[in-house]
C-alpha cells in the first residue's frame, strides 16, 4: 500500500511538470510552422497565379515571427521561410533531372533568405523597422543575384508582381524599387497591426511608430500610382510588324541528334507556313521574323544542310530571321543569336552572356563529376560566354536579344536598352522543363522588364508559352504549350529611357546601403547594452 501511494504521489508530481514542457514546445514550434508557411504563402502570390496581393500578407508575418529575435534564431526562422518559398517556386529545375540538383539548389539559395531573416530580426527594434528590414531583403537579392555561379535571381519579389499594383515602380528604379515597394508594404502592415493591438491592450499609442507603419504601407501604394505616368504603349519612332515563330519540339521517340534536326526542321516548316498564310492574305506581312533559342542546335556555319533548310525558310517569308543556334568556334560553344538576310545569308550574331550552370556549363567540374558522373555526361562542353551586348538592326529597328535565363538578371536587359534597343527579342527554349511553372514565372519576368524599361518584348519560345508584351507589360497575344504556332502583331517602337534604365544599379546599391546602415545601427545598439549590462 505504501508503494502504491508513492507511486500515486510522483506521478502527480511529475505530471504538471510535464504541460509546461509541452507548452514550451509547442510555443517555440509555433514562429517555425508560421515561418514556412509564410514562405508558402509567398510563393503562392507568384505566376501563374494572379495572387500577388499575398506577397505583403507573407511579409507581414515574417515581420512578427522575427521580431525581437536573437540572430540565432532569425538566421533558423529564415531559413525556414526560405525553403516555403523556394521548394515549391523551383521545383521544376529537377524535371529532367530529379530531385537531387532541385534540393540542392534551394538549400543553397535558402541560405541567403537565413542571412535575410538574421538581419531582420537585428533591425526589428530599431526606430523606423519596416524600412531597415525591407531594405535587408533587398540586399539579400541583391547578393543572391550575383553568387554563387555568377548568381541566380529567380524568385525576386518584383518578379511575383507582374499583375500588380505596384508594377510601375518598375518603371522608377528596377526591380530593386519594386520589390522593395512590396516587402515595405508587408512588414509596415505588421507593424501597424503590432501597434493596433498594443494599443488595445495598454491603452497606449506611439506616433512616431505609428507614422512610420501608416507611411510604409501607404508610401509605396501612392507611389505606385504616381509612377503610372511613365507607363505607356506609344509608339516613339514608328511600328513594325513582328512575327514569332514557335516550331515546337517531337514528344518522344527521337534520339539526340535526331531531335536537333527535327527542331530546326518544324521552325523551317512553320516559318514557311506563315509565308504561304501571308501569301494568301490572311496575316499582315511581317518586317521580320524572331526563331526561339536553340531553334538550331545544329550549327548553321559548318553544317551546310542546316543552311539549307534556314535559307529557304528566310527566302519563303522574305524578310530577315533571328535564328537561335548553337555554333563552335575555336574549339568554343556558343549559345548564339543568328541574324539571317533572305539574300545575304548570317550578317549579324549575338553571343549570350549569362550562361546557366550545370545546364551550359558545369562548375567544379572534376568534383562534380567525382560525385556523379552522370553530370559531366550531361554537359560534356561547357558554353562560352559572350562579351558584347546584342542589338540587331532588323527592317530598322533596333532590337535588343536577351536569351532566356539572361532575363532574370537586371544588367543583361539593361545593357541592351542602352546599347540602343527599341524593343526586345527574349528568344526561349523551355522544353526540357515540360509544362511546370518555369514557363510562367519567365513570361512575368518579361513583362515586368517591359514595364522597367518600357519597350515592347517579344517571346519567341520553341514548345511555348510564345508571346507579344507591350511597354505597358500587357500580354496583347500567346500560344498555347506544346504546339505549333506563329503570331504576328504591329508592334510600338520606343527610344525614351525610364529612370530606371538611367539609374541602373544605382538604387540598388542605396538600398544596400541603407541596409548597411540598419545593420550597423543594430549592432553598435547591442554592444552598448552589452557595456551597460557589464558596468
Amino acid at each position: 500500500m505504501t508503494v502504491t501511494a508513492t507511486s500515486v504521489d510522483e506521478s502527480d508530481q511529475l505530471e504538471p511538470r510535464t504541460a509546461p514542457r509541452a507548452r514550451d514546445r509547442a510555443r517555440r514550434l509555433v514562429p517555425a510552422a508560421a515561418a514556412a508557411l509564410a514562405g508558402l504563402l509567398l510563393y503562392v502570390s507568384f505566376p501563374p497565379r494572379t495572387l500577388w496581393w499575398l506577397a505583403p500578407p507573407a511579409f507581414a508575418v515574417l515581420g512578427w515571427v522575427l521580431r525581437g529575435r536573437g540572430w540565432k534564431a532569425g538566421l533558423g526562422l529564415g531559413y525556414l521561410f526560405g525553403l516555403g518559398f523556394l521548394l515549391p517556386l523551383l521545383v521544376w529545375t529537377g524535371v529532367e533531372v530529379g530531385p537531387g540538383p532541385w534540393l540542392a539548389l534551394v538549400a543553397i539559395e535558402a541560405v541567403f533568405v537565413a542571412l535575410v531573416g538574421a538581419g531582420i530580426a537585428a533591425v526589428s527594434k530599431l526606430p523606423g523597422a519596416p524600412v531597415w528590414a525591407a531594405a535587408v531583403w533587398i540586399a539579400g537579392e541583391a547578393a543572391r543575384a550575383r553568387a554563387p555561379f555568377n548568381g541566380f535571381p529567380w524568385g525576386k519579389i518584383a518578379f511575383g508582381q507582374a499583375d500588380g499594383v505596384f508594377l510601375p515602380l518598375a518603371a522608377v528604379g528596377g526591380t530593386p524599387v519594386l520589390g522593395f515597394a512590396v516587402v515595405l508594404c508587408g512588414f509596415g502592415l505588421h507593424e501597424a497591426v503590432r501597434l493596433g493591438l498594443a494599443r488595445r491592450t495598454t491603452g497606449v499609442l506611439r506616433p512616431a511608430a505609428a507614422a512610420v507603419a501608416a507611411l510604409s504601407v501607404g508610401v509605396p501604394v501612392l507611389g505606385a500610382f504616381a509612377a503610372r505616368p511613365l507607363v505607356s504603349d506609344k509608339a516613339e519612332d514608328g511600328s513594325v510588324t513582328v512575327a514569332v515563330i514557335q516550331g515546337n519540339v517531337p514528344r518522344a521517340g527521337l534520339g539526340f541528334n535526331a531531335q536537333r534536326r527535327a527542331v530546326l526542321d518544324y521552325h523551317a516548316r512553320e516559318t514557311e507556313r506563315l509565308a504561304a498564310e501571308v501569301k494568301a492574305g490572311k496575316v499582315p506581312r511581317p518586317d521580320f521574323v524572331l526563331w526561339p533559342e536553340n531553334s538550331s542546335d545544329i550549327d548553321p556555319f559548318t553544317n551546310p544542310d542546316a543552311r539549307t533548310v534556314i535559307d529557304a525558310a528566310a527566302r519563303a517569308v522574305g524578310v530577315p530571321i533571328s535564328v537561335g543556334g548553337v555554333v563552335e568556334r575555336d574549339g568554343k560553344l556558343y549559345n548564339e543569336q543568328i541574324l539571317w538576310d533572305p539574300a545575304k545569308g548570317p550578317v549579324d550574331t549575338y553571343d549570350k552572356r549569362q550562361i546557366q550552370p550545370f545546364g551550359e556549363y558545369l562548375p567544379l567540374r572534376s568534383l562534380i563529376g567525382a560525385i556523379n558522373p552522370d553530370w559531366t555526361a550531361m554537359v560534356r562542353q561547357d558554353f562560352s560566354r559572350g562579351t558584347e551586348p546584342g542589338v540587331f538592326t532588323m527592317a530598322g529597328a533596333e532590337v535588343g536579344l536577351v536569351t532566356c535565363y539572361e532575363a532574370a538578371f537586371d544588367w543583361a536587359v539593361r545593357s541592351e536598352v542602352t546599347d540602343g534597343a527599341q524593343m526586345i527579342s527574349v528568344p526561349s527554349n523551355n522544353a526540357t522543363f515540360d509544362r511546370s511553372e518555369m514557363t510562367y514565372q519567365q513570361l512575368a519576368m518579361s513583362r515586368v522588364r517591359a514595364v522597367e524599361h518600357s519597350r515592347t518584348v517579344a517571346v519567341p519560345v520553341t514548345s511555348g508559352v510564345s508571346a507579344f508584351i507591350l511597354p505597358d507589360g500587357r500580354i496583347t497575344q500567346r500560344t498555347g504549350m506544346f504546339m505549333a504556332d506563329s503570331l504576328v502583331q504591329k508592334v510600338p517602337l520606343r527610344s525614351s529611357q525610364t529612370p530606371a534604365t538611367r539609374l541602373g544599379v544605382l538604387p540598388e546599391i542605396a538600398l544596400v546601403l541603407v541596409a548597411a546602415g540598419g545593420l550597423g545601427w543594430a549592432v553598435g545598439a547591442g554592444l552598448r547594452r552589452r557595456r551597460a549590462g557589464d558596468v
